[in-house]
């Protein structure tokens, strides 16, 4: 199991999560169909409808999912866990992010994958960016934390820097994360009050 993952369970319900999980998180929501998942996850087609009663149903139970293991119980818990100064925190981001670029189970941004995938008129690319806003959110509140001028304007640039190092690791570039973090360094410098 990776850092980005949910851990194991034998529950119906948890276990078509947890299957949609892992392949729409490796592959895409298009590219993985209900039969698949019902395969891998071992239950009955029935069993999956009762649960979700749509595909989209289940991606936006998946994207939830993310939000809470990949934004608040990683990227969140391990920024706080790695330093006590809230602006070493933030930059904590990009070690985090180098260690996840470095590793065999990057798979890029699911919020950003399923946002142009789906469209931001979908449902699940609505929720998509909903759940971008919320990790902006999270570093907002770590920029309020650190008393840095205008938190939300910071967040917003933040996020850019966390989106772009993602999309850059993805080309290949596991080095973009540490280029990131230093340009974090001057953006922290400029919101300083």
């Amino acid at each position: 199991m990776s850092a980005t993952s949910p851990p194991p369970t034998t529950d119906a319900h948890e276990r078509i999560l947890a299957t949609a999980y892992e392949l729409f998180s490796r592959r895409g929501i298009q590219a993985v169909g209900i039969d698949e998942i019902i395969e891998t996850a071992g239950v009955a087609k029935a069993t999956l409808y009762r649960h979700f009663p749509s595909k989209d149903d289940l991606v936006l139970a998946f994207l939830q999912r993310r939000e809470d293991v990949w934004t608040h119980g990683w990227v969140e818990r391990e920024a706080r866990s790695r330093a006590d100064d809230p602006e070493d925190q933030l930059l904590a981001i990009f070690d985090i992010f180098d260690e996840w670029f470095r590793s065999d189970d990057f798979e890029a941004s699911v919020f950003i994958n399923v946002l142009f995938e789906m469209g931001p008129s979908h449902p699940t690319g609505r929720a998509s960016i909903h759940y971008l806003e919320n990790v902006r959110g999270v570093v907002a509140t770590m920029a309020e934390e650190a008393d840095l001028r205008d938190p939300q304007a910071f967040a917003r640039s933040w996020h850019i820097l966390m989106q772009g190092s993602i999309v850059c690791a993805a080309e290949g570039d596991v080095e973009t994360a540490k280029r990131a973090q230093a340009m974090g360094r001057m953006l922290i410098a400029q919101h300083r009050r």
